[in-house]
């Protein structure tokens, strides 16, 4: 998908797992899942039409999956989300991916953001 199709939709669904074995084991068996592992603590689940990623690199938590959304420059949506009373809970930082941060919305539920790496043309 072109960036600009993709920008400000849901992106990812991160699920903090204790065992991604375990996980992939399950989901693989009952929803016929693929995975594309990234390293030791990072799998990427496809179902076919969404994907999304079981991680260790964060505790497990309740409250559900840490939703993602895609944005073509970070800071812009940083600013908008505490200018509109959120609040970034985790700056800016790097993943093999690119570059994301974490905020809580009115309501305390976690999300992030993320871009892809900046190019120089």
């Amino acid at each position: 998908m072109k960036t600009d199709q993709r920008h400000f939709k849901i992106d990812n669904i991160e699920f903090n797992v204790s065992d991604i074995g375990r996980s992939k084991a399950f989901f693989g068996a009952v929803f016929g899942w693929t995975f594309t592992d990234y390293g030791p603590t990072y799998s990427e689940f496809s179902d076919g039409q969404l994907t999304g990623g079981f991680t260790t690199c964060e505790p497990v938590r309740s409250g559900g999956p840490l939703i993602i959304i895609y944005a073509n420059n970070l800071k812009p949506v940083a600013h908008a989300i505490t200018n509109a009373g959120g609040q970034i809970i985790r700056p800016e930082f790097s993943f093999p991916g690119g570059t994301r941060f974490h905020f809580t919305d009115l309501d305390g539920y976690e999300w992030a953001v993320w871009t892809e790496p900046q190019t120089s043309d």
